[in-house]
């Protein structure tokens, strides 16, 4: 299948990163950061859709004027 060697030398890449507690906390913060990016992504998200809302508002308030 063409993995080679690749795999045991994964798996003890794995293991020593598992046994290591700076990659361990180094993974937690990870994932923190990963939920704290969710979390703004949804906020902005939220925020596009009112913002967009009241663009329009405004757009459709303004009176268009001739020369």
């Amino acid at each position: 299948m063409g993995t080679g060697g690749s795999l045991p030398a994964m798996r003890e890449i794995m293991r020593l990163i598992l046994r290591d507690n700076k990659a361990a906390t180094a993974i937690e913060y990870g994932l923190i950061a990963a939920l704290i990016v969710v979390a703004i992504l949804g906020a902005l998200n939220s925020f596009a859709g009112s913002a967009s809302g009241m663009f329009n508002t405004v757009q459709a308030k303004i009176v268009p004027t001739t020369p």
